[in-house]
């Protein structure tokens, strides 16, 4: 079980450092929003084009990073989205037994579903070098691509997730580092 919470503390690293980089994204993608919005009036003003569709696609794609890149780093630090009508009033270890139960037979098996039924379209895309049909605007294999590692990405959390709640139920870590509420 040692070497089991090692693999699963070098992941929680890996996730926190990639959630903690995507956070920037959120700064890029707001000053990106502003400068559309503001050269579009400015545009008016001087009658020259100062925004593009590859700075709107810019935006809408670190947006979709955000969100992608986010889902492992929110499901580390517990905050996804649950309905604890009973969850809220379970002990820690009656927490872990729910989450590994969640985990094992929910998260990891729709990760594996999005990503067998997204491989197609993204190998398409890439066959096809797929780009936006507006005027300038980007490249869309690569952000389809991100479906792919984005879902990869939570199930290598999910795994770790699974890892800690074993670690509870069997008493190896305590019930509070896992699940602050």
């Amino acid at each position: 079980m040692d070497k089991l919470l090692k693999i699963s503390n070098l992941i929680d690293i890996c996730t926190e450092r990639i959630g903690r980089w995507t956070s920037w994204l959120v700064l890029v993608m707001v000053i990106l929003g502003v400068w559309n919005v503001t050269g579009r009036y400015l545009s008016r003003l001087i009658g020259n084009n100062l925004t593009s569709n590859a700075y709107i696609e810019s935006q809408w794609y670190i947006f979709d990073l955000v969100f992608l890149l986010g889902a492992a780093y929110t499901l580390k630090h517990n905050e996804h989205v649950r309905v604890d009508i009973f969850y809220s009033n379970l002990s820690g270890k009656k927490k872990a037994i729910a989450d590994l139960f969640g985990t094992v037979f929910f998260l990891i098996p729709f990760c594996i579903m999005v990503i067998i039924f997204s491989w197609d379209a993204i190998i398409a895309s890439w066959q096809t070098w797929e780009i936006s049909p507006d005027p300038g605007g980007l490249p869309r294999y690569p952000i389809k691509t991100m479906i792919i590692v984005s879902f990869v990405m939570l199930i290598i959390q999910g795994i770790s997730e699974a890892i800690k709640n074993i670690a509870i139920i069997t008493n190896r870590l305590p019930a509070e580092e896992n699940h602050d509420l």
